[in-house]
Protein backbone atom coordinates (compact mmCIF):
# COMPACT_ATOMS: atom_id res chain seq x y z
CA UNK A 1 0.00 0.00 0.00
CA UNK A 2 1.32 3.41 -0.57
CA UNK A 3 2.26 5.80 1.79
CA UNK A 4 3.07 9.14 2.56
CA UNK A 5 7.48 9.62 3.54
CA UNK A 6 9.31 11.97 5.70
CA UNK A 7 12.56 12.48 4.53
CA UNK A 8 13.51 14.05 7.50
CA UNK A 9 12.36 12.24 10.29
CA UNK A 10 11.50 9.30 7.93
CA UNK A 11 7.71 8.84 9.63
CA UNK A 12 5.41 6.77 7.41
CA UNK A 13 1.95 8.37 7.25
CA UNK A 14 -1.10 6.18 5.11
CA UNK A 15 -3.32 8.33 2.37
CA UNK A 16 -5.68 10.60 4.24
CA UNK A 17 -7.65 13.47 3.30
CA UNK A 18 -6.42 15.63 5.74
CA UNK A 19 -2.21 14.70 5.83
CA UNK A 20 -0.41 17.26 3.96
CA UNK A 21 2.98 17.60 5.72
CA UNK A 22 4.90 15.68 8.68
CA UNK A 23 4.48 16.50 12.29
CA UNK A 24 7.47 17.44 12.08
CA UNK A 25 6.56 20.35 9.80
CA UNK A 26 8.31 19.14 7.07
CA UNK A 27 6.88 18.10 3.56
CA UNK A 28 6.25 14.34 1.99
CA UNK A 29 6.86 12.38 -0.41
CA UNK A 30 5.18 9.17 -1.76
CA UNK A 31 6.70 6.09 -0.15
CA UNK A 32 5.43 2.97 -3.06
CA UNK A 33 4.81 -0.42 -3.17
CA UNK A 34 7.54 -2.08 -4.38
CA UNK A 35 7.38 -3.58 -7.83
CA UNK A 36 9.30 -4.19 -11.29
CA UNK A 37 8.70 -1.11 -13.15
CA UNK A 38 10.26 -2.58 -15.98
CA UNK A 39 7.29 -4.63 -17.18
CA UNK A 40 4.74 -1.68 -16.46
CA UNK A 41 2.37 -1.90 -19.64
CA UNK A 42 1.26 1.40 -20.64
CA UNK A 43 -2.18 1.60 -22.82
CA UNK A 44 -3.83 3.20 -25.86
CA UNK A 45 -5.22 6.00 -24.46
CA UNK A 46 -4.27 9.67 -25.72
CA UNK A 47 -3.64 11.39 -22.55
CA UNK A 48 -1.11 11.25 -19.56
CA UNK A 49 -3.27 8.20 -18.36
CA UNK A 50 -1.91 6.46 -20.75
CA UNK A 51 0.98 6.21 -18.13
CA UNK A 52 -1.37 4.92 -14.99
CA UNK A 53 0.65 2.21 -14.68
CA UNK A 54 3.92 3.82 -13.76
CA UNK A 55 2.49 6.09 -11.16
CA UNK A 56 2.80 5.79 -7.97
CA UNK A 57 -0.24 5.15 -6.06
CA UNK A 58 -2.07 3.93 -8.53
CA UNK A 59 -4.75 2.27 -6.30
CA UNK A 60 -6.11 5.84 -5.59
CA UNK A 61 -6.10 7.34 -9.02
CA UNK A 62 -8.77 4.54 -10.32
CA UNK A 63 -11.33 7.46 -10.37
CA UNK A 64 -9.47 9.03 -13.21
CA UNK A 65 -11.95 8.97 -16.02
CA UNK A 66 -14.72 10.98 -14.12
CA UNK A 67 -12.00 13.71 -13.69
CA UNK A 68 -9.79 13.48 -16.91
CA UNK A 69 -10.56 16.68 -19.30
CA UNK A 70 -8.25 14.73 -21.92
CA UNK A 71 -5.15 16.51 -20.75
CA UNK A 72 -1.21 15.38 -22.24
CA UNK A 73 0.04 14.27 -25.54
CA UNK A 74 0.95 17.68 -26.23
CA UNK A 75 2.95 18.43 -29.32
CA UNK A 76 6.70 18.39 -29.72
CA UNK A 77 7.71 20.59 -32.90
CA UNK A 78 11.30 22.32 -33.86
CA UNK A 79 11.13 25.82 -33.01
CA UNK A 80 12.06 26.93 -36.77
CA UNK A 81 13.33 25.56 -39.83
CA UNK A 82 16.95 26.89 -38.81
CA UNK A 83 19.89 23.69 -39.01
CA UNK A 84 20.10 22.85 -35.13
CA UNK A 85 16.69 24.41 -34.36
CA UNK A 86 15.59 23.13 -30.86
CA UNK A 87 11.94 21.64 -30.06
CA UNK A 88 9.67 22.99 -27.93
CA UNK A 89 6.83 21.29 -26.12
CA UNK A 90 3.55 23.11 -26.34
CA UNK A 91 2.39 21.99 -23.16
CA UNK A 92 0.12 25.29 -23.19
CA UNK A 93 -2.21 23.31 -25.56
CA UNK A 94 -4.25 21.55 -22.32
CA UNK A 95 -7.57 22.04 -20.94
CA UNK A 96 -6.89 24.81 -18.89
CA UNK A 97 -4.18 26.61 -21.44
CA UNK A 98 -0.58 25.39 -18.79
CA UNK A 99 1.11 22.34 -18.09
CA UNK A 100 -0.51 22.35 -14.26
CA UNK A 101 -3.20 20.26 -15.64
CA UNK A 102 -0.93 17.38 -15.90
CA UNK A 103 -0.81 17.41 -11.77
CA UNK A 104 -3.89 18.63 -10.83
CA UNK A 105 -5.69 15.73 -12.99
CA UNK A 106 -3.97 13.10 -10.92
CA UNK A 107 -4.19 15.06 -7.54
CA UNK A 108 -7.93 15.55 -7.72
CA UNK A 109 -8.50 12.22 -8.98
CA UNK A 110 -6.75 10.81 -5.53
CA UNK A 111 -9.46 13.61 -4.23
CA UNK A 112 -12.20 12.19 -5.44
CA UNK A 113 -10.94 8.45 -4.85
CA UNK A 114 -10.77 9.75 -1.00
CA UNK A 115 -14.37 11.41 -0.96
CA UNK A 116 -13.55 14.29 -0.48
CA UNK A 117 -15.89 16.82 -0.90
CA UNK A 118 -14.58 20.23 -0.47
CA UNK A 119 -10.49 21.19 -1.39
CA UNK A 120 -8.26 24.17 -0.57
CA UNK A 121 -5.48 25.47 -3.39
CA UNK A 122 -3.40 28.09 -3.22
CA UNK A 123 -1.83 29.76 -6.87
CA UNK A 124 -0.20 32.41 -8.45
CA UNK A 125 -2.66 31.51 -11.13
CA UNK A 126 -2.16 28.46 -13.41
CA UNK A 127 -2.22 25.59 -10.67
CA UNK A 128 -5.35 27.21 -9.43
CA UNK A 129 -7.45 27.14 -12.75
CA UNK A 130 -6.27 24.03 -13.16
CA UNK A 131 -7.37 23.03 -9.67
CA UNK A 132 -10.76 24.62 -10.39
CA UNK A 133 -11.29 23.10 -13.25
CA UNK A 134 -10.75 19.76 -12.63
CA UNK A 135 -12.87 19.84 -9.46
CA UNK A 136 -15.57 21.24 -11.17
CA UNK A 137 -15.22 18.08 -13.45
CA UNK A 138 -15.51 15.69 -10.40
CA UNK A 139 -17.95 17.47 -8.31
CA UNK A 140 -15.79 18.67 -5.59
CA UNK A 141 -16.45 22.30 -3.73
CA UNK A 142 -12.66 24.49 -4.35
CA UNK A 143 -11.99 27.30 -2.58
CA UNK A 144 -8.50 28.75 -4.29
CA UNK A 145 -6.42 31.26 -2.66
CA UNK A 146 -4.57 33.69 -4.83
CA UNK A 147 -2.63 37.12 -4.64
CA UNK A 148 -4.45 40.25 -5.07
CA UNK A 149 -2.05 40.86 -8.21
CA UNK A 150 -2.70 38.05 -9.75
CA UNK A 151 -3.57 38.23 -13.13
CA UNK A 152 -7.39 39.40 -14.36
CA UNK A 153 -7.55 36.64 -17.05
CA UNK A 154 -6.10 33.68 -14.16
CA UNK A 155 -8.88 35.14 -12.14
CA UNK A 156 -11.57 35.13 -14.49
CA UNK A 157 -10.81 31.25 -15.24
CA UNK A 158 -10.86 29.97 -12.01
CA UNK A 159 -14.22 32.29 -11.61
CA UNK A 160 -15.38 30.51 -14.64
CA UNK A 161 -14.88 26.73 -13.15
CA UNK A 162 -17.12 27.87 -9.82
CA UNK A 163 -14.53 27.98 -7.39
CA UNK A 164 -14.65 30.52 -4.77
CA UNK A 165 -11.60 33.25 -4.95
CA UNK A 166 -9.83 33.87 -1.98
CA UNK A 167 -7.94 37.26 -2.94
CA UNK A 168 -4.74 37.86 -0.32
CA UNK A 169 -2.96 40.89 -0.16
CA UNK A 170 0.45 40.22 0.08
CA UNK A 171 3.39 37.95 -1.05
CA UNK A 172 3.43 34.19 -2.96
CA UNK A 173 4.13 33.05 0.86
CA UNK A 174 1.53 35.08 2.40
CA UNK A 175 -0.71 33.31 0.13
CA UNK A 176 0.03 29.86 1.07
CA UNK A 177 0.29 30.66 4.75
CA UNK A 178 -3.55 32.15 4.88
CA UNK A 179 -4.54 28.96 2.87
CA UNK A 180 -2.98 26.41 5.13
CA UNK A 181 -4.55 27.75 8.21
CA UNK A 182 -8.06 27.89 6.28
CA UNK A 183 -6.99 23.99 5.32
CA UNK A 184 -6.20 22.91 9.17
CA UNK A 185 -9.51 25.17 10.32
CA UNK A 186 -11.38 23.33 8.05
CA UNK A 187 -9.88 19.54 8.23
CA UNK A 188 -9.89 19.48 4.53
CA UNK A 189 -8.21 18.63 1.93
CA UNK A 190 -4.91 20.49 0.73
CA UNK A 191 -4.47 20.26 -3.01
CA UNK A 192 -1.44 22.26 -2.84
CA UNK A 193 1.11 21.66 -5.90
CA UNK A 194 3.81 21.81 -3.45
CA UNK A 195 2.84 20.18 -0.53
CA UNK A 196 1.16 16.98 -1.86
CA UNK A 197 3.50 15.02 -4.06
CA UNK A 198 0.62 13.21 -6.09
CA UNK A 199 1.21 16.41 -8.08
CA UNK A 200 4.51 15.44 -9.33
CA UNK A 201 2.97 11.94 -10.66
CA UNK A 202 1.15 14.52 -12.90
CA UNK A 203 4.09 16.42 -14.15
CA UNK A 204 6.41 13.29 -14.24
CA UNK A 205 4.34 12.58 -17.47
CA UNK A 206 5.84 15.12 -19.38
CA UNK A 207 9.36 13.27 -19.30
CA UNK A 208 7.55 10.38 -20.55
CA UNK A 209 5.79 12.08 -23.35
CA UNK A 210 9.51 13.28 -24.55
CA UNK A 211 10.96 10.18 -24.49
CA UNK A 212 8.13 8.80 -26.63
CA UNK A 213 7.89 11.30 -29.00
CA UNK A 214 11.43 11.28 -29.19
CA UNK A 215 12.29 8.06 -29.42
CA UNK A 216 14.70 8.62 -26.74
CA UNK A 217 15.87 11.50 -23.85
CA UNK A 218 17.03 14.42 -25.08
CA UNK A 219 20.32 15.73 -24.24
CA UNK A 220 18.70 18.75 -21.91
CA UNK A 221 15.45 19.74 -21.04
CA UNK A 222 14.92 23.98 -20.11
CA UNK A 223 12.12 24.84 -17.93
CA UNK A 224 11.06 27.29 -15.46
CA UNK A 225 11.54 27.16 -11.71
CA UNK A 226 9.42 28.77 -9.20
CA UNK A 227 8.02 26.13 -6.58
CA UNK A 228 9.76 23.47 -9.24
CA UNK A 229 6.98 21.26 -10.08
CA UNK A 230 7.95 20.56 -13.64
CA UNK A 231 11.58 20.91 -12.82
CA UNK A 232 10.56 17.88 -10.28
CA UNK A 233 8.17 16.23 -12.75
CA UNK A 234 10.77 15.86 -15.41
CA UNK A 235 13.56 14.67 -12.95
CA UNK A 236 10.97 12.10 -11.66
CA UNK A 237 9.60 11.01 -14.88
CA UNK A 238 13.37 10.68 -16.62
CA UNK A 239 14.52 8.90 -13.38
CA UNK A 240 11.67 6.33 -14.09
CA UNK A 241 12.04 5.43 -17.62
CA UNK A 242 16.06 4.64 -16.32
CA UNK A 243 14.84 2.56 -13.93
CA UNK A 244 12.44 0.80 -16.71
CA UNK A 245 15.58 0.71 -18.91
CA UNK A 246 13.81 2.55 -21.84
CA UNK A 247 16.46 5.41 -21.67
CA UNK A 248 20.39 5.18 -20.93
CA UNK A 249 20.88 8.77 -19.68
CA UNK A 250 19.62 11.33 -17.58
CA UNK A 251 19.07 14.54 -19.97
CA UNK A 252 20.66 17.80 -18.66
CA UNK A 253 18.10 19.90 -16.65
CA UNK A 254 18.30 23.99 -17.28
CA UNK A 255 16.25 25.47 -14.43
CA UNK A 256 15.52 29.40 -15.45
CA UNK A 257 15.06 31.98 -12.80
CA UNK A 258 14.74 35.85 -13.26
CA UNK A 259 16.75 37.84 -11.97
CA UNK A 260 14.51 39.87 -9.28
CA UNK A 261 13.40 37.20 -7.83
CA UNK A 262 16.31 34.25 -7.82
CA UNK A 263 16.08 32.33 -4.71
CA UNK A 264 17.28 28.46 -6.41
CA UNK A 265 20.15 30.45 -8.68
CA UNK A 266 21.60 32.33 -5.69
CA UNK A 267 22.17 28.57 -3.50
CA UNK A 268 22.99 27.02 -6.68
CA UNK A 269 25.55 29.36 -7.47
CA UNK A 270 26.84 29.31 -3.94
CA UNK A 271 27.02 25.86 -3.77
CA UNK A 272 24.48 25.39 -0.93
CA UNK A 273 22.00 22.68 -0.15
CA UNK A 274 18.79 24.95 0.44
CA UNK A 275 17.90 28.24 -0.83
CA UNK A 276 17.45 31.00 1.26
CA UNK A 277 14.45 33.41 1.36
CA UNK A 278 14.80 36.29 -1.20
CA UNK A 279 12.92 39.53 -1.28
CA UNK A 280 10.81 39.71 -4.56
CA UNK A 281 11.67 42.54 -5.99
CA UNK A 282 8.45 42.55 -8.53
CA UNK A 283 9.19 40.63 -12.05
CA UNK A 284 6.57 39.86 -14.81
CA UNK A 285 7.55 36.70 -14.78
CA UNK A 286 4.86 35.72 -11.94
CA UNK A 287 4.37 32.25 -12.59
CA UNK A 288 7.88 31.62 -10.82
CA UNK A 289 8.06 34.38 -8.31
CA UNK A 290 8.59 32.31 -5.52
CA UNK A 291 10.99 33.57 -3.07
CA UNK A 292 11.20 30.79 -0.35
CA UNK A 293 10.33 27.63 -2.80
CA UNK A 294 9.56 25.23 -0.23
CA UNK A 295 11.27 22.21 -1.93
CA UNK A 296 14.42 24.08 -2.60
CA UNK A 297 16.80 20.97 -1.46
CA UNK A 298 14.89 18.63 -3.90
CA UNK A 299 15.00 21.31 -6.97
CA UNK A 300 18.77 21.37 -6.52
CA UNK A 301 19.50 18.16 -6.21
CA UNK A 302 17.65 17.18 -9.36
CA UNK A 303 19.54 20.03 -11.59
CA UNK A 304 22.99 19.06 -9.73
CA UNK A 305 22.74 15.46 -10.06
CA UNK A 306 21.77 16.06 -13.70
CA UNK A 307 24.91 18.34 -14.44
CA UNK A 308 22.12 21.35 -14.72
CA UNK A 309 22.40 24.63 -14.43
CA UNK A 310 20.25 27.33 -13.23
CA UNK A 311 19.97 30.48 -15.45
CA UNK A 312 18.97 34.10 -14.43
CA UNK A 313 17.04 36.59 -16.68
CA UNK A 314 16.54 40.44 -16.91
CA UNK A 315 13.34 41.84 -17.42
CA UNK A 316 13.72 43.27 -20.66
CA UNK A 317 14.67 39.55 -22.16
CA UNK A 318 11.73 38.24 -20.85
CA UNK A 319 9.47 40.67 -22.46
CA UNK A 320 11.90 40.36 -25.76
CA UNK A 321 11.51 36.37 -25.65
CA UNK A 322 7.90 37.04 -25.90
CA UNK A 323 7.51 38.75 -28.85
CA UNK A 324 10.28 36.43 -30.67
CA UNK A 325 8.43 33.25 -29.87
CA UNK A 326 5.36 34.92 -31.45
CA UNK A 327 6.93 35.90 -34.19
CA UNK A 328 7.38 32.20 -34.81
CA UNK A 329 3.98 31.71 -34.15
CA UNK A 330 4.18 30.62 -30.38
CA UNK A 331 1.83 33.09 -28.53
CA UNK A 332 2.97 32.28 -24.85
CA UNK A 333 2.02 33.63 -21.28
CA UNK A 334 5.39 36.34 -20.34
CA UNK A 335 6.60 33.54 -17.49
CA UNK A 336 6.73 30.80 -20.36
CA UNK A 337 8.77 33.06 -22.59
CA UNK A 338 11.56 32.91 -19.95
CA UNK A 339 12.55 29.63 -21.37
CA UNK A 340 12.88 30.84 -24.61
CA UNK A 341 15.42 33.34 -22.90
CA UNK A 342 17.20 31.15 -20.94
CA UNK A 343 18.20 29.30 -24.01
CA UNK A 344 19.71 32.04 -25.65
CA UNK A 345 22.06 32.72 -22.87
CA UNK A 346 22.55 28.57 -22.23
CA UNK A 347 25.82 27.54 -23.48
CA UNK A 348 24.68 25.04 -26.14
CA UNK A 349 27.18 22.28 -28.17
CA UNK A 350 26.73 21.16 -31.29
CA UNK A 351 24.00 18.36 -32.11
CA UNK A 352 22.27 19.05 -28.54
CA UNK A 353 19.00 17.81 -28.93
CA UNK A 354 17.49 20.72 -26.51
CA UNK A 355 13.65 20.57 -25.94
CA UNK A 356 11.83 24.06 -24.42
CA UNK A 357 9.18 23.80 -22.35
CA UNK A 358 6.16 26.33 -23.21
CA UNK A 359 3.79 25.88 -20.10
CA UNK A 360 0.87 28.48 -20.80
CA UNK A 361 -0.40 30.66 -23.56
CA UNK A 362 -0.79 34.18 -23.81
CA UNK A 363 -4.12 35.25 -23.59
CA UNK A 364 -3.18 34.38 -19.98
CA UNK A 365 -1.13 37.22 -19.77
CA UNK A 366 -1.89 39.62 -22.57
CA UNK A 367 0.54 42.12 -22.12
Amino acid sequence: MTQYYCSECHKKYPIEATRWKCNCGSLLSLLPTEHDTSNDSWTNSRSIWRYASSMIGEEYIREFPSVTLGEGQTPLLALDETDGAPYVKVDFMMPTLSFKDRGAAVLVTVAKGLEVKKLIADSSGNAGTAIAAYSARAGIECDVYVSADTSPSKLAQIKAHGATIQSIKGTREDVAAAAQLAVEKEQTFYASHVYNPFFYEGTKTYAYELFEQLGKAPDTVIVPVGNGTLVLGVYKGFTDLLAMKKIQKMPKIVAVQATRCAPLAKAYEDGQPLAEAVINEGTVAEGIAIAAPARSKEILEAVRKTNGTILTIDEEEIVQARTTLAEKGFYVEITSAINYAGYVHYAKTPNEVIVIALCGAGIKTPI
